[in-house]
């Protein structure tokens, strides 16, 4: 079943003060999607070092993400595929997993704001920009 996939920045707008763009990933996630446990960590380190939550802030803003989102494992197969795909597709290694959570997944849509927006992957996924 096609769907969206969530890059660690859209969920770091989810959390910002930026009124416009925090509500744009906010109507995003209330549509329903996926993130890995990636996405999860990367989110936690983003609270705790760049927004300076304290830890029961952190489990909190989790916990509201963790309501809206279907949260995947990363397998080694997803870890395998990433590494392909950062070869391939000449991606940092972390954004290639990202790509290969959201295939295994069988999203048709990665929302990021730093991938290249239209990028197509697999002929099934392709990168949009929530924000443009």
């Amino acid at each position: 079943m096609p769907g969206s996939f969530f890059d660690t920045n859209v969920l770091a707008y989810f959390a910002s003060l930026d009124a416009t763009k925090s509500g744009r990933a906010e109507e995003l996630m209330a549509e329903g999607g996926t993130i890995s446990v990636q996405i999860l960590n990367e989110m936690a380190n983003v609270a705790r070092r760049k927004f300076k939550m304290s830890w029961p802030e952190t489990l909190s803003l989790l916990t509201a993400i963790k309501y809206f989102l279907e949260i995947r494992p990363i397998t080694l197969q997803v870890h395998e595929a990433g590494m392909l795909l950062a070869q391939r597709f000449q991606l940092a290694i972390y954004d290639a997993v990202i790509v290969a959570s959201a295939l295994d997944a069988g999203c048709d849509t990665l929302w990021s704001e730093d991938m290249q927006d239209g990028m197509v992957f697999e002929n099934r996924l392709t990168v949009q920009n929530p924000f443009r």
